[in-house]
């Protein structure tokens, strides 16, 4: 395995990790406020909005490669 390989694993494994803390952080966030189930929903979506764009970013460089 060269560090290359090496690099592009453990990004998206770490990446994967950092966004499932997010996701933890963010409904800690919504229970500890007692947002409610609208509150929460609203949380979720404004501040998962970085991550889907962060998804979407990188589908659409792999798709320009191709």
């Amino acid at each position: 395995m060269n560090e290359a390989l090496f690099a592009e694993i453990a990004l998206y494994v770490f990446l994967t990790a950092l966004i499932g803390w997010m996701g933890f952080i963010v409904w800690d966030l919504a229970k500890k406020s007692q947002a409610g189930r609208l509150g929460t929903i609203i949380l979720f979506t404004v501040l998962g909005a970085g991550v889907v764009g962060f998804i979407v970013k990188t589908v659409l460089v792999e798709v320009m490669q191709i």
